[in-house]
């Protein structure tokens, strides 16, 4: 049956055109707290990662938020402008544009001419690398009030540090590949396989420290059949440790004979413990590095907070490794940073929460009040040093930063 067209102001025709999908103009209006986020690229050589994947700037863009990167950030981690660009961020070659934001998201800390690029009173998150930060650094940041979050130190609801932890995990892995390419004969090493075989004694591997990244590096080496002995301070974490792998694991305190004797025999020693915040501080001393074995391997994962042992000293992705006392030492301030890929999604899958936290609660200081965790993860409050360690470090009063917050 044929119907009739209506007539009048309200009349419309079907035409085959309509048909087909057609644009709708909209109009596009900026949240009125909307806040603006900057990504600069990392200038250090030995930082491949990126604190923002494409899918974290997605989500952020999507609340309504601006994102600035700097052209070329994501390079090294395979991630392009033009994913960044179709995820809705704006890409610049104006390192200032990038350093106006409201808060500006790094991997490693500013260097001195990074913080005098930060406008007075931004937020500043970055991993707090005591072999990367300088007192300038920190001087120039505290005029600026800058209020600086440490990644390693934030905390979740668990009182756990989540990005230590992702971070961590990688990193146990990594050491256990590391140590096994560097026993092999094709880097000059003992030419040991770290697992046995049938009528081959295994590879000893002793472990400091029971957290996140000893766990999984004893649960790396073990799979590889490694004989795993684990050190630590805690008794609860070595509870844990035997508990999650088996009797298998040999667990011990810190008891200096017993720890004497195991690197005696030892083929690979993982440094794993860390002190931020207080935790006691733990390092090998080089009298017991000369006892171990010619050809014995250290990977140290706390480098960037002065490492677990004396010999230790900051390398780079290009000369990892060096060799003191016969020992290999591979000391890569962050060797996550061989596997950027994976570490820059742990940072974008915390970090993008974060920030869009700290939206909705109307800025960073109304964040830090009600997020003990983000709190947890301060070392400057609008310019006033918050950590202990660090100001111990570089020889700077801090204070108390629960007692700062009430006059704000």
């Amino acid at each position: 049956m044929m119907h009739k067209p209506i007539e009048g102001a309200g009349a419309y025709h079907i035409g085959q055109e309509s048909l087909f999908p057609q644009e709708k103009l909209m109009e596009l209006t900026r949240n009125k707290n909307s806040i603006t986020i900057g990504i600069p690229r990392e200038k250090d050589p030995d930082e491949t990662r990126i604190s923002l994947t494409p899918q974290g700037v997605n989500l952020i863009i999507d609340a309504g938020h601006h994102v600035v990167i700097e052209r070329g950030a994501g390079d090294i981690a395979r991630y392009t402008d033009k994913d960044y660009s179709e995820a809705g961020a704006t890409i610049t070659s104006n390192l200032a544009e990038v350093y106006e934001a409201d808060i500006v998201l790094k991997v490693m800390p500013p260097s001195d001419q990074e913080a005098t690029l930060l406008k007075e009173r931004a937020t500043l998150f970055c991993m707090l690398s005591l072999t990367k930060l300088s007192k300038e650094s920190i001087r120039i940041l505290m005029e600026r009030k800058i209020t600086a979050i440490s990644l390693d130190t934030l905390q979740d609801e668990h009182d756990c540090y989540p990005i230590v932890r992702s971070l961590s995990e990688i990193e146990g892995i990594a050491s256990i590949n590391v140590a096994t390419h560097l026993l092999s004969n094709a880097t000059n090493g003992k030419g040991v396989l770290l697992g046995g075989i049938t009528g081959i004694s295994p590879a000893e591997v002793v472990v400091l420290g029971a957290g996140t990244a000893g766990t999984v590096a004893a649960r790396a080496a073990l799979g590889m059949g490694a004989a795993v002995k684990v050190f630590d301070h805690s008794m609860y974490l070595l509870r844990e440790i035997s508990h999650n792998l088996g009797r298998h694991v040999f667990t011990s305190n810190l008891h200096p004979s017993v720890l004497s004797k195991a690197l005696k025999s030892a083929d690979v020693v993982i440094g794993t413990m860390r002190f931020l915040n207080g935790v006691r501080r733990f390092m090998l001393t080089e009298e017991l590095i000369q006892l171990m074995k010619k050809g014995t391997v250290i990977v140290d994962l706390s480098v960037d907070q002065g490492g677990c042992f004396e010999s230790t000293r900051p390398t780079s992705l290009s000369h990892p490794v060096y060799e003191k006392h016969g020992v290999i030492h591979h000391c890569l301030p962050s060797i996550s940073a061989l596997f950027p890929r994976s570490a820059s999604i742990a940072f974008s899958n915390i970090i993008s929460g974060l920030v869009l936290d700290i939206a909705q609660t109307n800025g960073v200081t109304n964040a830090i009040k009600v997020n003990a965790g983000l709190r947890h993860g301060v070392f400057l409050f609008s310019g006033i040093l918050t950590n202990h360690y660090v100001g111990k470090h570089f020889d700077l009063s801090s204070k108390d930063i629960s007692l700062l917050l009430a006059a704000f």
